[in-house]
C-alpha cells in the first residue's frame, strides 16, 4: 500500500494532500493543469523534498518530516516515465532496455509473482522491430513504449507516471492505451500515474484521485466516484457519467455488436474484439442518457433499461440532472427543465433508460476471473 501525505508551499500555491492507494492496481492523480498533481508525484519519487508530511510504501517509510527523514530517490526502487521519454539518444532501443534491467536488483526467492523479464517486456510492448532503432528514429507513442519498457526493467517496487500521453497526438495516443491496459492486467506493483485525461482514468485506473488547487477532493474506486455530482471537478464536465463495471457476453458479428452484462442488465456495445469473459468497463455519459415514460417501440436505440428516478437536480439554468438506478447501479441522464416538468419526473418514478450502442467505447479491463 502507498500512504502519501504531504505538504509543501510554493510562491502563490501550497500544496496539502493525503490519500492512500492499494498495493497494486493503478491510482490515477486527476485534476486541471497546476493542481500539485506532478508535485505529489516528484514527492513520492523523491525528487521534492516537501516541507512536512509522510509517504510510506509497503510498510517503509520514503519520508518522514517529523523525523527529518529522507530516502534518496536512488535508493526508492521507483520507476519514473515522464511526458518526455528522456531514452539515451546515442543508445539503441535495446541497450536503453538493457540499461533499466542492469538497475534490476537480484531476485528474491521468497516474491511470489515475478516481474516481467526482458523478453515478456518487449512482447507486452510490440517493441521487438524496435530494437535495433535509435530514439531519432522512433515515433512519439514508440518512444513512450520503450521508456516504460526501460521503466519496467529495472524492477521497481512503484512505477510512476507523469502524464505519459500529453505529448503524443490522438493517433499516438491510441497507439499506446492498449499496451498500457495489458501492462495494467500483468503488474502487481501499483502504479501512480498523472492526467488530466478522463479517457485514461476509464481505461487504466482502478483508484481516481481527485485534486484541485493542491487539495485532495476524494479518492476511491474509479466507478464509485465517477457519477458524483457533488464533485465540482467532475460535475462541471460535459462528459460527466457513470463508469460500469462489465462483462463481455457475446458477439454478433453480422450486426457488427457485441453484448455485456452489468450489474443492472445487459447493454448492446459496437462490436468489442475482446473474447467472451473478458472484464471491460464503459462510460455511460449523462448527455447521451434519454428517458421515456413508457416503453418506446420501434426506435433505432437498443439499449431500453428499466430504471426508477432517484434524484433529480437542477443545476444549470435550462437543464436538470436525474440519477436513475438501474439494478444495481446509478446511471446519470442531463435533460432540460422542461422535459422534468412535461413528463412530470420526481424521485421514485418508473423510467426508461435510453442509451445509444454508439455511446459506447469499450474500455479493457482483463480476463474475467477463474471459477
Amino acid at each position: 500500500m502507498l500512504d502519501v501525505a504531504v505538504q509543501h508551499r510554493f510562491p502563490g500555491f501550497v500544496l496539502d494532500a493525503a490519500f492512500t492507494a492499494p498495493a497494486s492496481g493503478v491510482a490515477a492523480l486527476f485534476g486541471p493543469s497546476g493542481c500539485g498533481k506532478s508535485t505529489i508525484l516528484a514527492a513520492v519519487a523523491g525528487l521534492l523534498r516537501p516541507d512536512a508530511g509522510r509517504v510510506v510504501l509497503n510498510g517503509q517509510t520514503l519520508f518522514d518530516g517529523t523525523q527529518r527523514r529522507m530516502v534518496p530517490p536512488e535508493r526508492r526502487r521507483c520507476g519514473v516515465v515522464f511526458q518526455d521519454s528522456r531514452l539515451f539518444p546515442h543508445l539503441s532501443v535495446e541497450t536503453n532496455l538493457r540499461y533499466g534491467l542492469r538497475r534490476a536488483p537480484a531476485a528474491s526467492k521468497g516474491n511470489a509473482v515475478e516481474s516481467p523479464g526482458m523478453e515478456e517486456v518487449i512482447t507486452l510492448l510490440g517493441i521487438g522491430h524496435l530494437l535495433g532503432r535509435r530514439p531519432a528514429a522512433l515515433s512519439g507513442g514508440e518512444k513512450q513504449r520503450v521508456a516504460l519498457g526501460r521503466a519496467l526493467l529495472s524492477r521497481p517496487d512503484l512505477l510512476l507516471m507523469d502524464e505519459p500521453l500529453a505529448a503524443l497526438d490522438a493517433a499516438r495516443k491510441s497507439e499506446v492505451l492498449p499496451f498500457l491496459s495489458r501492462l495494467r492486467q500483468r503488474l502487481s506493483i501499483p502504479v501512480l500515474y498523472v492526467t488530466h485525461a478522463l479517457d485514461e482514468v476509464d481505461r487504466l485506473a482502478d483508484t481516481l484521485v481527485l485534486i484541485e488547487a493542491g487539495r485532495i477532493l476524494a479518492h476511491g474506486p474509479v466507478e464509485a466516484l465517477a457519477a458524483r455530482t457533488d464533485l465540482p471537478l467532475l460535475a462541471a464536465r460535459r462528459d460527466i457519467g457513470a463508469v460500469l463495471a462489465c462483462t463481455v457476453q457475446a458477439h454478433d458479428t453480422e450486426r457488427g455488436l457485441s453484448q455485456l452484462h452489468f450489474a443492472g442488465g445487459t447493454l448492446i456495445v459496437p462490436l468489442d474484439p475482446s473474447p467472451p469473459g473478458t472484464r471491460v468497463r464503459v462510460r455511460v455519459r449523462a448527455r447521451d442518457v434519454s428517458v421515456a415514460t413508457t416503453r418506446p417501440q420501434d426506435i433505432s436505440v437498443q439499449n431500453v433499461l428499466p430504471a426508477l428516478v432517484e434524484r433529480v437536480e437542477h443545476g444549470q439554468p435550462h437543464e436538470a440532472m436525474l440519477h436513475l438506478r438501474v439494478g444495481e447501479v446509478l446511471l446519470l441522464s442531463r435533460i432540460t427543465r422542461d422535459a422534468v416538468t412535461r413528463l412530470g419526473l420526481r424521485p421514485g418514478a418508473p423510467v426508461w433508460a435510453l442509451v445509444k450502442s454508439v455511446a459506447f467505447t469499450p474500455t479493457g479491463g482483463g480476463p474475467a476471473p477463474q471459477a
